[in-house]
């Protein structure tokens, strides 16, 4: 099943970003290579594209897992949350509809 793990970033979560990026982008690397990321990216302060040093206020992941425990672990075990990056993550089931 495909769940959504939305997160919320602390104020000015740039450099604590920035920190755990690689690991963070490897462990989305490892579910792409497997075939269960459908999506990611974070959430830009501003709406422009190409925000630059502007920051970022939160995440979007979904991905495929065998439960809502198994996604939940897996969040839990995010760089980004090690890095104190978020102030909160909400996982839950997503049904993919379009396209």
């Amino acid at each position: 099943m495909l769940y959504a793990i939305i997160a919320q970033d602390i104020e000015n979560s740039l450099s604590k970003r920035m920190g755990a990026r690689s690991d963070h982008v490897a462990r989305l690397n490892q579910l792409k290579d497997e075939g269960r990321l459908i999506l990611a990216g974070p959430h830009p302060v501003i709406d422009v594209s190409g925000t630059g040093n502007a920051g970022f206020s939160g995440s979007l992941i979904v991905a495929a897992f065998d439960d809502l425990q198994q996604a939940r672990e897996w969040a839990d075990a995010d760089p980004y949350v090690a890095a104190g990056v978020y102030s909160s993550v909400v996982v839950k089931p997503f049904n993919k509809v379009l396209p």
